[in-house]
């Protein structure tokens, strides 16, 4: 089985956010190293005749055409604006000297 320090599962522990008990680390210290064990008898295999893949499985975009469709008029779209000039939305201004 691969060895994992306790700090090798402390840091994966911090970069996932997740708060690990002594207990807990201890056992998904041997946990992951069982992982990286059966990663190692993978790298056994000869997989050079083997086309890489991005997914495991197939995917297609589902996507419908664009179509020109009549848009909200602008007053509609302005009625419940808290601000605004009869053209444009007004907002506060965010950045200094713009």
């Amino acid at each position: 089985m691969v060895e994992l320090s306790n700090e090798d599962v402390r840091k994966v522990a911090s970069l996932a956010r997740l708060k690990l008990s002594d207990a807990e680390i201890e056992h998904f210290a041997q946990q992951l190293g069982g992982v990286l064990q059966y990663v190692h008898v993978l790298d056994e295999l000869d997989v050079s005749d083997i086309e890489p893949m991005a997914h495991a499985v197939d995917i297609s975009n589902v996507l419908r055409d664009d179509e020109t469709t009549p848009s909200l008029p602008r007053e509609d779209a302005l009625a419940n604006a808290p601000k605004t000039d009869g053209r444009y939305f007004l907002v506060p201004q965010i950045l200094e000297n713009a």
